[in-house]
């Protein structure tokens, strides 16, 4: 798995999001590494890291706590922030805080869950994946941004970084996809117990902010913060009140 690592101090694991690579966080990692180990990580399946099995949540999970044996604070954001959350999860002695960005427990609106993606959209997304897989990858970050204030500028620096460390299989993704579809943590969630981070952004269509507000109801240590006038990716559209929330959140644990 390929593993970027910027830095000295505590260590921090960056996880980004379907179909991205690690070069996402490039706007916050140099502000990280200056107090920190910071661990940019390609997921299975993306960027410069190939996918050794098929892809699956629990998979993505043992990869990631197999190249890590010593504690960390993990970042997760949208796909990412499941992989963390599970990870979080399964091995509570390794993983020593959780910042979970724009993430949910389940990405796909379900009976009793409608702040998620309607699973006609997801479906749409695995079929034009078979067609126009590029398209359909530069579409789906068009969703990422829509709605935020600083939509274009956002839209513009996820195409930039999409494909920097290669491109992506068409197995990857739709495996991945699957993984968004399918990932269903809500009645497991409230077993994490180290401290948690949420970063937010009230304009996000992908996951909603009513996401945020539930995790934060079911989380015993958690510290909620939701940026006006954000999307998907307030990492970037907000980097410094993202930046100053995170670097407060990491010193206190």
């Amino acid at each position: 798995m390929w593993i970027e690592t910027r830095g000295q101090g505590p260590d921090v694991v960056l996880l980004h999001g379907w179909a991205m690579n690690s070069t996402v966080w490039n706007s916050i990692a140099d502000a990280l590494a200056q107090d920190y180990c910071v661990h940019l990580v390609d997921l299975p399946g993306h960027g410069a890291s190939p996918a050794e099995v098929a892809l699956s949540l629990p998979a993505m999970v043992a990869a990631v706590d197999a190249a890590f044996p010593w504690p960390v604070q993990v970042i997760g954001w949208s796909l990412g922030g499941a992989v963390a959350a599970a990870w979080a999860m399964s091995q509570p002695q390794k993983v020593k805080s959780l910042s979970l960005i724009a993430s949910s427990p389940c990405f796909m609106q379900q009976a009793d869950w409608a702040s998620a993606m309607p699973a006609t959209v997801l479906a749409q997304f695995a079929e034009q994946l078979q067609q126009d897989w590029q398209g359909t990858l530069k579409r789906f970050i068009s969703l990422q941004a829509m709605g935020d204030a600083s939509a274009r500028a956002v839209t513009k620096e996820l195409l930039a970084d999409l494909f920097k460390h290669g491109e992506p299989s068409l197995t990857a993704l739709s495996e991945g996809l699957a993984i968004l579809r399918d990932t269903d943590l809500r009645a497991q969630i409230s077993q994490i117990d180290c401290p948690v981070l949420l970063q937010y952004g009230d304009r996000d269509t992908l996951t909603p902010v009513a996401v945020a507000h539930w995790l934060a109801s079911q989380l015993s240590d958690v510290t909620l913060t939701i940026h006006q006038g954000a999307a998907h990716a307030p990492f970037l559209s907000h980097r410094d009140a993202f930046l100053a929330t995170q670097l407060a959140f990491l010193a206190k644990n």
